[in-house]
């Protein structure tokens, strides 16, 4: 009776051991540590119409606690050979800065869009690249991929 006991007891005692150890552990994971991400309607790949006249916000978020400083994001806006600004579009918001206040946790980066037509044959995209931060915090989706780190923005 003692060695049924054991045999069924001993792997729940293992595992809540190793459940309390995984628990105690004074390391932080890397899914939960503040990041910036980028996307639109929750993609990291989007495409618009040559045609398309109109304003549109892509919006940078903040996943973190609350901040009690401003925290400055840099960013890069990386233009397709096919694609020119003043033609295709217009980079409203100005520079390749945003500034979260404490309690901010999004920002939008501003393009005018512009009916214009479109070599196919070009690359014909604008990418939109968080580069760095004050805080030095993640950029891009927990993970090693680095998912929503960027926005592409396919004009077709």
């Amino acid at each position: 009776m003692k060695t049924k006991a054991s045999v069924f007891l001993f792997p729940i005692i293992c595992i809540f051991i190793f459940s309390l150890s995984a628990c105690l552990k004074d390391g932080i994971s890397p899914y939960n540590l503040p990041y910036f991400y980028i996307n639109k309607d929750t993609r990291g790949e989007i495409e618009v119409s040559w045609s398309r006249k109109d304003t549109v916000d892509y919006k940078v978020y903040l996943s973190a606690q609350q901040q009690s400083q401003a925290i400055e994001l840099q960013y890069e806006i990386i233009v397709g050979e096919g694609l020119l600004e003043g033609r295709d579009f217009k980079l409203i918001t100005a520079g390749n800065k945003l500034t979260f206040a404490p309690g901010v946790t999004e920002s939008p980066i501003r393009i005018a869009w512009m009916a214009a037509a479109l070599d196919p044959a070009k690359k014909n995209t604008l990418t939109i690249r968080l580069s760095a931060n004050s805080k030095n915090y993640r950029m891009g989706l927990p993970g090693p991929d680095e998912l929503q780190r960027q926005l592409v923005i396919r004009k077709n």
